[in-house]
């Protein structure tokens, strides 16, 4: 007997239909074809041990199963359960025949139970454009999957379940959520508050035009200075995620299966690689592809501490989606896309001891070379802001009082995104002034005659390239934004040359 089941197939963030073919027929032998990996070629004995323990069994005859299409690679062992009810219906011990109405995943253990899968927001989205009834998976993952209007999500813990349910005997309740309430619900502030840090004005106010553009963000310190402690307070002072925002990055963190059963990242992502990292699990990729750490940062920040202890080449790889928002994956056979838009906060000491040249710190020009080679200028080119952090005095640690909290730094971020939005409203994938391109950034931001002569005596003394004058010019529409004020002036410009340290003369060489 011949029947077909349907599952789906992850590739990049997206979905696609597989239908898995079974055929009993007479003879001895279990054939599984089309591109499967180890892990659903090993199918066959979780499959035989879980049915014999619910009162089944794999018929002693010629099974073959057919995974189409068959020139595209499928992974994992999500497709336990589809292949199961395949045999069982096949073979006429599930009498199934609205089983084609759906699909259906999920990794069954021995004794029949079932584990959740990953991707499970990017396979509903695919049922429903497939036309299929509904979407069958383990319950673990119903809540995420039910975050796309449109397609009934069944969530079962065990096989018998959902054999119940295509004999007939059992109806299953469709999960409901309500993925608006659900995201006010889980949103937040962080629980680091800038209000901790006391001093530190200059940085603060840094940070504060680097959230309200989306500027990437580069910070020079010795041990101490708080240099972290800064970075891990971004999140606080950043606009609240919007619904849109939420589910591009629930996709994503769906993918690689680090959602759990929470549904719906409502906050906004802060990852923070260690230096060890390897090119590939920085952007993503590998035999299998898989998004990255930049990816997994998508709509939130990139935090990468002590910056030159990084390989280079690590560090090289970040270019292309600095700019271009997005990573492209290709091999042979295929190309993949994941979207990056995060913002990147860097940190690194000022040498290989940690400290500036204050006695503490001496060392000769070739190992400051040495340290410092390890970051391009075309790297630091695509960071807008670079500002030195020194330590904050004991003196002030114990008078000062508790600083601004991020909450009213927030509101004025936020009133200079909505600045922005109202600035891109005709550019839908223009949201935050760092993302403007040079056709725009003319447009935008003009200069007036005091303007213009200053950043010309700035390039000259500096030898900035043309892409450090595109970031001085879309940090000082931040700063202007932040004021409220239409035009840029002089002073705009003259602040957002002082966050250009690491341009000036004995830096970098």
């Amino acid at each position: 007997m011949f029947v077909q089941v349907f599952g789906s197939a992850l590739m990049g963030v997206d979905a696609h239909k597989i239908t898995i073919e079974v055929n009993i027929d007479a003879g001895i032998g279990y054939h599984l074809v089309g591109l499967p990996d180890n892990a659903i070629k090993e199918s066959n004995y979780r499959i035989a041990a879980a049915l014999q323990n619910i009162g089944y069994k794999l018929p002693g005859k010629k099974i073959t199963i057919n995974m189409a299409p068959a020139d595209l690679r499928k992974e994992g062992s999500a497709y336990d359960l589809p292949i199961a009810l395949g045999i069982l219906t096949a073979s006429g011990q599930l009498p199934a025949p609205q089983i084609g109405d759906y699909t259906i995943m999920g990794e069954i253990a021995l004794d029949g139970s079932l584990r959740p899968i990953k991707g499970a927001l990017p396979i509903a989205i695919q049922a429903l454009q497939d036309g299929f009834k509904g979407f069958i998976l383990p319950e673990q993952n119903a809540a995420e999957a039910a975050m796309f209007k449109g397609i009934s999500v069944y969530g079962v813990s065990h096989i018998q379940e959902v054999m119940d349910f295509l004999e007939g005997k059992k109806e299953l309740t469709a999960v409901q959520v309500d993925a608006r309430k659900l995201f006010a619900q889980q949103q937040q502030l962080p629980a680091l508050d800038f209000a901790d840090v006391k001093g530190q004005e200059t940085i603060k106010r840094c940070m504060e035009i680097a959230a309200a553009g989306g500027h990437n963000i580069i910070l020079i310190g010795p041990p101490g200075a708080g240099k972290t402690m800064l970075a891990k307070r971004l999140p606080s002072i950043l606009p609240p995620m919007e619904l849109s925002e939420a589910l591009e990055t629930t996709k994503i963190h769906s993918v690689v299966g680090k959602l759990h059963s929470q549904g719906l990242l409502a906050s906004r992502p802060f990852r923070a690689p260690h230096h060890t990292i390897s090119d590939v699990a920085l952007v993503g990729g590998g035999q299998y592809p898989q998004p990255g750490e930049i990816s997994l940062a998508h709509n939130g920040v990139l935090f990468l501490d002590e910056l030159p202890e990084f390989k280079r080449s690590v560090l090289e790889v970040l270019r292309q989606p600095l700019e271009d928002r997005q990573v492209t994956i290709s091999r042979a056979k295929f190309t993949v896309t994941y979207p990056c838009s995060f913002m990147l906060v860097a940190s690194m000491n000022p040498s290989p001891s940690g400290f500036f040249n204050d006695g503490r710190g001496q060392h000769s020009a070739p190992e400051m070379q040495r340290y410092l080679g390890k970051i391009s200028g075309p790297l630091l080119d695509r960071i807008d802001l670079h500002l030195e952090v020194s330590p904050v005095p004991f003196s002030e640690l114990a008078e000062k009082p508790l600083g601004e909290p991020s909450a009213s730094i927030r509101k004025r971020v936020v009133a200079a995104r909505q600045i922005q939005r109202e600035r891109f409203i005709d550019q839908p994938q223009m949201h935050q002034n760092a993302q403007m391109p040079q056709a725009i950034l003319r447009k935008y931001c003009v200069l007036d005659a005091s303007s213009q002569k200053l950043l010309k005596e700035a390039m000259n003394r500096l030898s900035l390239s043309a892409r450090a004058y595109d970031r001085i010019l879309k940090v000082s529409r931040t700063i202007a934004d932040l004021e409220g004020v239409p035009q840029i002036l002089s002073a705009h410009i003259a602040e957002a040359i002082q966050y250009r340290s690491l341009d000036r003369e004995g830096w970098l060489g």
